[in-house]
């Protein structure tokens, strides 16, 4: 238990000291927020700092921090390192910048951002990369909540053929639409407390039973070991573990979720709390729910069971037939609540690209059809496939990543412009980089760079060489570019302040 609670306190006290340094970096002030400036009573609705906060951790941790975290623990005890490290250093700060950001430019979307901090050319890519992902993101967070509803609360199989399972896709799609529809604190503002409440609780329920337990069935981390290799099917940790541990680390999703929200806050000084306090609240969720993998793993647990089914194993293990119920509806919220806000972030960002009145419900009425029509295409494709959902996670895991990647170069291109240490921002930014390089270059959803031209090397196909050299190109190629790109803006900004 000992590398479990180290972990917990580099998440805590590591990220008290480095949100409070990215605070100072970014120079939050009392200037007037698009909550105020831009009321109208839809989108543009100033909250309370509690009610923010809450609504922006229950968007951003979907069934990432939960489902990731179980698959990425089989790496080993190093997930409790990495976990919080990465959230803090990388993760919380994407969240936090994004979300100041968006403030500063009145509640702008991502693609507006990406498109003035970073071109036209790049808007271009961006909106259609950031669009696939939203539709993957609502699509996968109806796909997890509904079988868990069926499988955990109502014991029936979540199978194709099953018309229950319709049945509360149905719902959930219908709940979708609503909240994508009425303004954000008519429906997501009242009911997202209660939502945030079952939550922590589960959470916490978890956390106390792996204490209680004191840590009995925890593997601790060992030097004399292959810290990086014990994946039991040979994974390898690089970059499979940060595709994989994506909302427990780093997310892209969250920047579509913190522009949103940046349109709800009344005070910039709002920002830490409301951005980078919750990402770190989702780290811990990442954390404990991969302990608790941990432990019924190493009770005798197969390692290839499905993820989604682990979560009612370890609810019932932890807290009891009555205790687990409440656990699994904190799962089943956790997409729910950001299934909705990832559809609804697509409409603003579709509405922000065309310039469609959102103030219009016809015209919010019309983009959010066409959103549920494709999703159901997707979901209908998925659930009728054996591999449905593993492959519609994997292009989930890939474009989140590179998502986050746009997000960290158009942060580095604003701070270095602004001359402030923009190396918080690039250095995680060229990290991912290659992580999402090499995962693309190697996998079979990607290039299968090394199964295809390997032989000609000598190289296995399961290596990852090929595509680790050609990802660590990429990645110092997107490190010059961002840095001579922040540089050139830089120097636009101090000709126009002469």
């Amino acid at each position: 238990m000992v590398t479990f609670i180290i972990g917990l306190i580099l998440l805590s006290v590591g990220g008290y000291f480095y949100g409070k340094f990215c605070e100072k970096v970014f120079g939050p002030d009392d200037r007037t927020t698009p909550a105020i400036e831009k009321a109208d009573g839809v989108d543009y609705v100033g909250m309370s700092k509690w009610k923010n906060a809450l609504i922006e951790l229950l968007n951003i941790a979907g069934t990432g921090p939960i489902l990731g975290p179980i698959q990425g623990v089989l790496f080993g005890p190093v997930a409790f390192i990495t976990i919080p490290i990465g959230c803090v250093i990388a993760g919380a700060m994407h969240d936090y910048f994004v979300g100041m950001l968006s403030m500063r430019n009145g509640g702008a979307q991502m693609p507006k951002m990406v498109g003035k901090y970073l071109g036209k050319k790049t808007y271009k890519i961006y909106n259609i990369v950031v669009w696939i992902l939203l539709l993957l993101t609502g699509t996968v967070f109806i796909y997890t909540p509904g079988d868990l509803i069926v499988s955990d609360i109502l014991g029936q199989d979540p199978t194709f053929g099953n018309p229950v399972l319709w049945a509360v896709y149905i719902v959930i799609f219908a709940y979708y639409l609503i909240a994508t529809l009425f303004p954000i604190d008519k429906i997501i503002g009242r009911i997202y407390p209660v939502f945030g409440a079952i939550l922590i609780l589960s959470a916490v329920g978890i956390f106390g039973g792996i204490v209680l337990n004191r840590g009995v069935n925890l593997t601790e981390l060992s030097f004399s070991t292959n810290i990086f290799g014990q994946h039991p099917k040979e994974l390898s940790f690089f970059p499979v573990f940060f595709i994989t541990v994506a909302c427990g680390i780093m997310s892209g999703f969250h920047s579509t979720q913190s522009t949103m929200i940046s349109r709800a806050v009344t005070h910039e000084k709002e920002g830490r709390t409301t951005f980078y306090n919750m990402m770190l609240v989702e780290g811990f969720i990442a954390m404990v729910w991969a302990a608790g993998a941990m432990v019924i793993f190493n009770l005798g647990t197969p390692v290839d069971t499905n993820a989604t089914l682990m979560v009612g194993e370890i609810s019932r293990h932890f807290l009891g037939s009555v205790g687990a119920i409440f656990a699994i509806l904190g799962v089943i919220v956790l997409p729910i609540t950001s299934g909705d806000t990832a559809f609804r972030s697509l409409r603003l960002m579709i509405a922000e690209t065309f310039n469609i009145d959102q103030t219009d419900a016809k015209k919010r009425l019309g983009i959010s059809s066409g959103i549920f029509v494709v999703a159901a295409t997707i979901l209908l494709f998925a659930k009728s496939s054996p591999n449905g959902f593993n492959l519609l996670w994997r292009y989930f895991g890939f474009t989140n990543q590179l998502i986050a990647v746009f997000a960290l170069a158009m942060i580095s291109v604003y701070l270095r412009g602004k001359g402030k240490n923009y190396l918080i921002s690039l250095i995680p930014g060229t990290f991912y980089c290659a992580v999402v390089a090499s995962y693309i270059l190697h996998e079979p959803i990607g290039f299968g760079l090394e199964s295809r031209i390997g032989s000609i090397f000598g190289v296995s196909s399961n290596s990852y060489i090929i595509s680790y050299i050609l990802g660590i190109i990429c990645a110092i190629v997107y490190a010059g570019v961002i840095a001579k790109v922040g540089k050139q803006r830089q120097m636009k900004n101090l000709e126009n302040k002469n």
